[in-house]
C-alpha cells in the first residue's frame, strides 16, 4: 500500500511538474502576480499550489531568504533539469548550485533620515543601482503582520496600488520575518507603504556592506 502511495504521489508531482511547474516559474521570473498566473495557465490547479511554487521558486532563487542577508545561511540556488532514461522516459530533478553568499557581513549601519537624505524612493534607487538588483534586499513582515493583525494588515496595504497589493496577497508568507530582493516593484511597495506611515523596516546593500533602518 505504501509503494503504491508512493507511486502515485510521484505520478502526481511528475504531471504538475511537465503541465504546470515549468510554467508557473517562468511566469513568476517574467513578474507575474500569482492571481496572473492561476488565470495564464491551461492546467487545472490549486490557488494554494501555484503559490506553493512561486514562493519555492523564490527562495531558491533568491528573490527571497529566510535568513538575514549577509548571515551565511542562505539557502542554496536551485533549478529544475528533465532527464531522459534509455526508453525516452522523461523526469524532473532538482539541481542546486553551492555558490553562494557564505561569509558573514559586517554591516555599516545607519539609520535613513528624510531630513538629510531626502524622498525614500530616490534614496534606494541610488543605493540598488550602486548594489545591482540582486545584491540589495529588505526585510518583510507581512506574515508577521497578517498572524498579528488581519484587519490592521489590509488597512496597510490599501496604500498599494492594485497590482502591488496583488502581489503581496499572492504570497503564502510565513509567520516570521523574510527578506526580499529589492527589486523595482518591491521598492515601489515599500515607498508606498512608507509614505503612508506602514513600512517600518531594513535594507540591505550587499555589495557596499551597507544597512539602512527605515523607522
Amino acid at each position: 500500500m505504501a509503494k503504491q502511495e508512493y507511486f502515485k504521489t510521484a505520478l502526481s508531482n511528475f504531471t504538475y511538474e511537465a503541465a504546470s511547474g515549468g510554467a508557473i516559474r517562468h511566469l513568476a521570473d517574467l513578474g507575474y502576480t500569482v492571481k496572473q498566473i492561476a488565470a495564464q495557465i491551461s492546467f487545472p490547479t490549486p490557488y494554494e499550489r501555484i503559490q506553493k511554487t512561486v514562493w519555492e521558486h523564490f527562495l531558491d532563487t533568491h528573490v527571497i531568504l529566510e535568513e538575514e542577508p549577509g548571515s551565511g545561511k542562505q539557502r542554496e540556488t536551485a533549478a529544475y533539469v528533465r532527464d531522459y532514461d534509455a526508453y525516452g522516459r522523461a523526469s524532473f530533478r532538482r539541481v542546486s548550485d553551492r555558490e553562494m553568499q557564505k561569509t558573514e557581513i559586517a554591516w555599516k549601519e545607519k539609520c535613513f533620515n528624510p531630513d538629510k537624505d531626502g524622498k525614500l524612493a530616490v534614496y534606494l534607487k541610488r543605493l540598488c543601482e550602486k548594489n545591482g538588483g540582486g545584491m540589495s534586499y529588505v526585510s518583510c513582515d507581512f506574515g508577521l503582520d497578517l498572524c498579528k493583525d488581519i484587519e490592521g494588515f489590509y488597512k496597510k496595504i490599501e496604500a498599494l496600488d492594485d497590482g502591488q497589493r496583488d502581489y503581496i496577497l499572492g504570497l503564502p508568507w510565513e509567520e516570521k520575518r523574510v527578506y526580499h530582493r529589492l527589486d523595482v516593484r518591491m521598492r515601489t511597495i515599500v515607498e508606498a507603504l512608507y509614505e503612508n506611515q506602514a513600512y517600518h523596516g531594513i535594507c540591505y546593500f550587499i555589495e557596499t556592506e551597507e544597512k539602512r533602518i527605515i523607522e
